[in-house]
């Protein structure tokens, strides 16, 4: 394996578009890059049993997640010939509409990108322990189930 850098995922509360802009524009003078991926995970206005989601409150088992996350990166690298991989994940409070998921894959052509940033996606979902709990416009709430 590689031995990237151990890097923390993890961004208090949503993730900004300014953060979001700015890490693209740091790749302007990366002349090898010719493709990126992006996804963003944007906490939706969900409808649970006649109640509205209104927020998300993200918390992780913290070591584990960027100790598996750091398996997961060391693998996609050794997978695929990307040139660059930046992970992020809110903890705490989301509102409905913000950015709670951020990953950015470069390659030197558009397949390698598109399919780390897919198959990462997929993985952090099934594999970090990190949870998400839906506070309703009530006060009430419910644990999130993720749909893969």
């Amino acid at each position: 394996m590689t031995n990237h850098n151990r890097k923390n995922i993890f961004v208090n509360s949503a993730i900004a578009s300014s953060f979001i802009a700015e890490s693209i524009e740091k790749h302007s003078n990366k002349t090898a890059i010719g493709g990126h991926s992006i996804f963003l995970g944007q906490v939706r206005a969900d409808r649970v049993r006649d109640k509205h989601v209104r927020e998300i409150e993200y918390t992780a088992h913290e070591p584990l997640a960027l100790e598996t996350m750091h398996t997961i990166r060391e693998e996609i690298f050794k997978k695929y010939p990307l040139i660059c991989m930046h992970v992020y994940h809110s903890l705490g409070k989301v509102a409905i509409g913000e950015i709670c998921l951020f990953v950015f894959t470069s390659s030197a052509h558009r397949k390698a990108a598109i399919d780390a940033c897919e198959e990462i996606v997929e993985r952090i979902k099934v594999e970090l322990p990190i949870w998400g709990k839906e506070i309703f416009s009530d006060e009430t709430h419910q644990w999130k189930m993720n749909n893969l």
